[in-house]
């Protein structure tokens, strides 16, 4: 008979190791604990390798593995990107994460959020965001969830553009990912304790736009039933057609050694489907950057397609999936895109013009709006962004503060205040947020864009106490969003209501540490008015459907 300790140490050895099992079909998938509250399964494939002739098609979906024992006990690869070490990728990348309470079996039904990342949709990857300090805080508060994320196609591989890509029905393959995973999440959580009717999709900058994009669906209730959208929607700025960015295609084509010859033929795809990985690598490392995006969701007109028109003209329709949300910003969010060299009034009108403007606008009404947008945005340092503090240059030129400000506005705050009046006119149950959380050091970012994510995430450092109150109260509120589609479930910490946003009150909670607070929205009518950065996607530029910038917002605070 063996002795009771013995026994105690066996029976820990599941925990000691790691070792968790979940039967996916025929094959055995293990995952491991990585605390006494969270289990975590990782890598595990949802789609086929895009690889040679699936390279540069759409996602094909699998929900079952070829063998009958699968290690997840790590992440998988990242997809092709620049600014990474190489050994940590490959083409083989679309591979999905789980995060689950700590013996959670496959008869519970927990609530479902899933994660899409940003980054400008050439970089990023499922393995910077560690889901078990959400997962163990919603164990803590008595209301547990599943958290997953998952890896998707980037740059010319998951958003190939020019009328080739059109033509071959090949746009947006990485929203098709997005699509894909989420069918796999509908095929196979309740395996891992999940419950496929209780699933929010969430994501910051590219991963929200691409969440916005799939409200332009209006059957994406059937995979999911509410978002969380931080920085970032389908109705903002830079959205066009496929052919207006073929010279970018030809130039990732040009670069890749055996396929440069014919780079401009229009007849690409049979020569970079046969191209080696380390080919297509090396052309995404000399053609991508940040210096410009045009890798991004397209239009695309042709049937079946995920992206069928420009947002706000659908929107106008009613052509949207009614599901509840919350959308936020934050305080600065144009700091990390201003233009670090010194820019002339030309300078931001050509800005205006030329990166935000569909063909289906006059050039007329383009100019006007521009005008318009440098009277509203005045080259004084006091009133822009980062917000409150004052005449500080940073040893930056004087625009880059004005820049900061109006890129902050067009792309991102003006984006999801036309998208919270949208659901608000149609009846959807949304919620605003503003995060205004002071940075440590304070630099000339300011709250930047994706300054809230450590906190969503649990991951404020420990020695910032205010902070990690803050983090506690955010993870909250996007948990009780997840269980009941209403961030105030009265559960965990005592936080403030957050009132729905309503056309008439135009209510957005003001996210900050010791001054969490609900906030009436600076972008008022009665004072100087422009047309909505929106209506640019529209034929019609309506002056009677205008965004207004107040005083307060001309007094060095965001409008929000």
């Amino acid at each position: 008979m063996l002795n009771p300790l013995l026994l105690s140490l066996i029976s820990l050895l599941p925990f000691v190791h790691g070792l968790l099992e979940v039967k996916l079909g025929k094959t055995t998938v293990s995952g491991r604990a990585v605390s006494d509250k969270v289990d975590f399964f990782g890598g595990i494939p949802f789609a086929e390798p895009p690889l040679g002739p699936l390279r540069l098609r759409k996602p094909i979906l699998r929900t079952r593995l070829a063998t009958p024992l699968f290690n997840a006990s790590t992440y998988g690869k990242s997809c092709i990107q620049p600014l990474a070490d190489p050994t940590t990728l490959s083409e083989d990348c679309l591979t999905i994460n789980v995060f689950r309470p700590a013996g959670v079996s496959s008869k519970e039904k927990l609530p479902v959020l899933f994660w899409t990342y940003g980054g400008g949709f050439i970089i990023g990857s499922s393995n910077m965001y560690d889901g078990s300090n959400l997962v163990a805080r919603s164990v803590a508060r008595g209301t547990p969830i599943v958290y997953v994320n998952f890896n998707y196609r980037l740059g010319p591989l998951g958003y190939p553009i020019g009328q080739e890509a059109d033509d071959k029905r090949a746009l947006n393959l990485a929203l098709h990912d997005q699509t894909t995973a989420l069918e796999w999440v509908h095929a196979n959580i309740h395996l891992f304790g999940g419950d496929k009717s209780k699933v929010t999709i969430f994501g910051e900058s590219a991963g929200a736009m691409m969440t916005g994009v799939q409200f332009l669906n209006p059957q994406l209730g059937k995979l999911a039933r509410g978002a969380i959208f931080e920085s970032g929607q389908a109705n903002g700025p830079g959205t066009f057609t496929a052919s207006r960015n073929e010279p970018v295609w030809q130039r990732f084509v040009g670069n890749v050694a055996s396929c440069a010859s014919i780079a401009s033929s229009g007849e690409t795809f049979d020569c970079l489907k046969n191209a080696t990985t380390e080919e297509i690598t090396a052309s995404v490392l000399a053609s991508v950057s940040f210096d410009e995006l045009p890798w991004i969701p397209t239009v695309d007109t042709g049937k079946g397609s995920i992206f069928p028109d420009f947002a706000s003209k659908l929107y106008a329709k009613g052509m949207f999936a009614r599901l509840p949300f919350i959308a936020g910003n934050n305080l600065d969010e144009g700091t990390l895109f201003a233009a670090p060299q010194e820019m002339t009034d030309a300078d931001f009108k050509a800005m205006v013009v030329e990166g935000h403007s569909p063909p289906t606008v006059s050039q007329q009404a383009l100019e006007e709006v521009a005008d318009k947008l440098l009277e509203l945005y005045p080259d004084d340092p006091t009133v822009g962004s980062p917000y409150g503090t004052g005449d500080e240059l940073f040893g930056l030129p004087r625009s880059f503060k004005r820049s900061a400000a109006l890129m902050g506005d067009m792309t991102f705050v003006a984006a999801r205040r036309q998208w919270n009046q949208v659901a608000a006119q149609f009846g959807v149950k949304s919620y605003g947020y503003h995060f205004t959380h002071p940075q440590s050091p304070a630099t000339q970012l300011g709250v930047t864009h994706g300054a809230e994510i450590p906190f969503v995430f649990g991951q404020v450092p420990p020695t910032d106490s205010a902070g990690q109150s803050l983090s506690s109260l955010v993870m909250d509120y996007w948990i009780s969003f997840t269980v009941s589609l209403t961030p105030n479930d009265g559960k965990g910490i005592e936080r403030p209501n957050w009132p729905r946003y309503t056309e008439r009150d135009q209510l957005v909670l003001r996210l900050e540490g010791g001054n969490t607070t609900a906030v009436k929205g600076r972008f008022q009518e009665g004072t100087a008015c422009f047309p909505r950065q929106e209506r640019l996607y529209s034929e019609a530029v309506d002056s009677s459907n205008c965004l207004t910038r107040s005083p307060s917002g001309l007094r060095g605070s965001s409008p929000i």
